[in-house]
């Protein structure tokens, strides 16, 4: 049983704020009786719910992948009218929001769903999925700096976990490097915050895997449905991180 307003939220009725405005209204009916007050529960797996008369259509979980630009919001909307990520989901026609977040510099592999259970196994502190990114620094760093990386540094926010960071490219004449790390937390702007902390900027990042899901050639801006053994696959490794670290 579900409050009626997250069930018509969940089926793209609308916002769950403006659910809750057709309910008081008295648009909304559960098995023929009005409902007119917030807090009602149903079970849209049984129960006959319509709004305006039309009966809604059951949710459809939809598990996405998207090579997120930078310069893109993965917000439901932007008061500034920045690019968000639905902009780039047009025949999508559920609600979905993202697994965790990518920063408006960051880009890459953004995971979307509308299916709550999975977004929390996924992001739950319990649950240390790895992701890996590519982070492009100002200048090279030393191996001594990349070890700090690794065994934990102290952020505002506390230790970080250790980190795997290997070399990916160095350009001395830019006087830049390229770092390859994957990191088990999801702590905000956090791969940022750690080469912060040993003096070398991040001036591009980009993820390119979620626990086994790599990005591999999906085009910038573009998305794909992950198949049922990627979901599974996603699931699985979210429980094993979660026992491992029991």
């Amino acid at each position: 049983m579900e409050r009626l307003q997250k069930i018509l939220a969940q089926a793209g009725v609308a916002s769950r704020r403006k659910c809750e405005e057709l309910i008081l209204a008295g648009l909304v009916e559960v098995n023929g009786e009005k409902v007119t007050t917030l807090g009602v529960k149903a079970d849209p797996a049984t129960d006959v719910i319509t709004v305006k008369g039309k009966p809604i259509r059951g949710e459809q979980k939809l598990y996405l992948m998207m090579n997120k630009p930078k310069g893109v919001i993965t917000s439901a909307s932007d008061p500034q009218g920045r690019k968000i990520v639905s902009d780039f989901l047009p025949d999508i026609k559920e609600r979905v929001y993202p697994v965790g977040r990518l920063d408006y510099d960051t880009e890459g592999l953004l995971i979307l769903t509308n299916d709550g259970e999975f977004a929390n196994l996924l992001t739950h502190p319990s649950h240390h999925v790895p992701k890996t990114y590519l982070a492009t620094v100002k200048g090279v760093p030393h191996g001594t700096a990349l070890e700090k990386l690794q065994k934990g540094i102290k952020l505002e926010d506390g230790m970080t976990q250790p980190a795997e960071v290997e070399y990916q490219d160095v350009d001395p004449e830019k006087k830049q490097a390229t770092i390859m790390i994957t990191i088990y937390e999801g702590r905000n702007r956090q791969v940022r915050r750690m080469f912060d902390a040993i003096h070398h900027p991040v001036t591009r990042l980009k993820r390119i895997r979620f626990g086994e899901l790599g990005l591999m050639n999906l085009q910038r801006g573009k998305y794909r449905h992950l198949t049922p053994k990627e979901v599974q696959e996603l699931r699985d490794m979210a429980v094993k991180t979660h026992k491992v670290q029991k």
